[in-house]
């Protein structure tokens, strides 16, 4: 009986986490992404209207891509042979990674376990974020940054498609 009854409450414990997940599964666009400084002030770091792409699946593993609306051309046409100031260009106009993610409803966390990312630093780390998502809109917050350890927070929106 007792089995019985922990077989039911883990049933009742997945189906929860798969409907979350099932809330979260899919394709989303970016809307946009703001850093707060430590004095408050504000700064979009991929511009007005950048570019970016969010999935989920159900199975738990997820990829972010993440780009500035308008980036120059590479002058020899061969990523190869960029200046330096392209390759800084091409990486500060960019941020991607991907790996396995959980929903923690209750503290209203995603928690990325991030496999491969183009900051090679977050690669291996785990970090949660907070969340809301409301209308299809999901909002959360990255304090673990790509700024080089300054105290920056990134709010960062997304629409699902």
């Amino acid at each position: 009986m007792k089995n019985t009854i922990v077989m039911i409450l883990l049933l009742i414990a997945n189906s929860i986490n798969a409907q979350k997940k099932s809330e979260f599964s899919g394709s989303w666009t970016l809307v946009s992404v703001e850093n707060t400084n430590t004095d408050g002030t504000k700064n979009l770091p991929y511009d007005v209207n950048p570019r970016g792409f969010l999935f989920f699946d159900e199975k738990g593993n997820y990829s972010v891509q993440i780009y500035k609306d308008k980036r120059s051309k590479i002058i020899s046409g061969d990523k190869n042979k960029c200046t330096p100031e392209e390759n800084a260009a091409i990486v500060q106009g960019s941020n991607s990674h991907f790996g396995e993610y959980e929903i923690d409803e209750k503290n209203k966390t995603i928690t990325f376990t991030i496999k491969t990312a183009s900051f090679p630093n977050w690669e291996g780390t785990i970090q949660k974020r907070s969340y809301t998502f409301i209308n299809n809109e999901l909002k959360y917050s990255v304090t673990n940054t790509t700024q080089g350890g300054k105290s920056v927070i990134a709010e960062v929106v997304w629409k699902k498609l």
